[in-house]
């Protein structure tokens, strides 16, 4: 088996900077972390609350602090140095080789994805932003790691894609439909998936559109790690 872990994010149409954080990091005990934040604020810069978010989380994951205690201390310090008055939602998608399973960790309204084949389910249940008040727990939930299974998070953008336009975007069907016609790679998802958030918004996102898929695929070629990154500049 092999582990592919994908993303795909625009800005909002005509905004400069996005509220929207992603970073990877590895994880002491082998396997590696994805943290997404998405940054709100009044009178504070949506990215620089999202940095702080994610860079909070990765140093202390990366000091082998467990996913759901980086997350209730990242949501301690944000509350401390912005007196509630900035918060952020938070998914951290890690793949835990230790115990050979996927933790999913979060403070987000928006549902997870999970499919196993061709049927996939909704994780719903939530909980608050980081930093909008003191002693905030997130909804932990793990996974044990097999073959065929598939893993859609995003952030709002992504999820609350066409509400503008009568049209709202449906996951679920669209990862199922996915999944039926081939067996295809992460990236492959992850840009349909953006790619259909985008047409329902008449390709002007109305905010910043974020999506990472993670899939457990059958292992070919070697046996190196590998990550591409693609950035744009217009």
């Amino acid at each position: 088996m092999e582990i592919q872990i994908a993303v795909a994010k625009v800005n909002k149409s005509a905004a400069p900077d996005s509220g929207d954080t992603l970073e990877v990091v590895e994880r002491p005990g082998g396997g590696l972390s994805v943290v997404l934040a998405d940054g709100r604020s009044s009178g504070h810069g949506t990215k620089t609350v999202s940095m702080l978010v994610v860079r909070r989380v990765i140093s202390l994951l990366a000091e082998g602090v467990r996913d759901g205690d980086a997350a209730r201390a990242t949501s301690d310090y944000l509350f401390s140095e912005y007196g509630g008055k900035a918060s952020s939602a938070l998914n951290i998608l890690s793949v835990d080789l230790s115990s050979q399973t996927i933790v999913l960790t979060r403070n987000n309204e928006i549902p997870i994805y999970i499919a196993r084949g061709e049927s996939s389910e909704r994780l719903e249940g939530t909980s608050p932003s980081l930093g909008a008040e003191r002693n905030i727990k997130p909804v932990i939930t793990e996974i044990p790691i097999q073959p065929g299974l598939t893993i859609v998070l995003s952030t709002d953008g992504l999820a609350n894609a066409g509400l503008q336009h009568a049209a709202p975007m449906d996951v679920s069907t669209t990862l199922r439909g996915l999944l039926e016609d081939s067996d295809p790679p992460a990236q492959v998802i992850a840009d349909a998936l953006l790619a259909q958030a985008m047409q329902l918004d008449n390709y002007r996102p109305e905010d910043d559109m974020s999506v990472v898929v993670m899939r457990v695929m059958p292992h070919k070629g070697d046996e190196a790690r590998r990550m591409s990154i693609r950035v744009p500049i217009l």
